[in-house]
């Protein structure tokens, strides 16, 4: 007799809606199952026209993403390496609670 159990219906209909795949195969998880010390890039915030199907936890365009952040009304990004530049998942989520509280 196995001491493991396979996931119920809804917790595997949950995970399932959490994780996509792109045409490489390569698995990523949503904005909403990554954890709040996760870095996200700017191809993830924003809907980008040369990616119409994947989804996009905010509503506007990388220009307007980069000029919130250098008008002080979005948190800046981290620089990680010469050419990589990404956002805290914590501080993106704090925004977006923020902005849907005052909404």
């Amino acid at each position: 007799m196995s001491q493991f159990t396979s996931p119920t219906p809804t917790a595997a209909t949950s995970i399932s809606k959490k994780i996509s795949a792109n045409t490489t195969g390569v698995i990523r998880l949503t904005f909403d199952a990554l954890p709040d010390s996760a870095f996200i890039r700017e191809a993830q915030l924003v809907q980008s026209p040369k990616r119409p199907d994947s989804p996009a936890p905010l509503p506007f365009s990388a220009p307007t993403l980069w000029r919130k952040v250098k008008a002080g009304t979005f948190p800046k990004p981290h620089r990680l390496s010469e050419r990589v530049t990404a956002w805290k998942v914590g501080d993106v989520r704090a925004w977006i609670n923020q902005h849907t509280a005052n909404a």
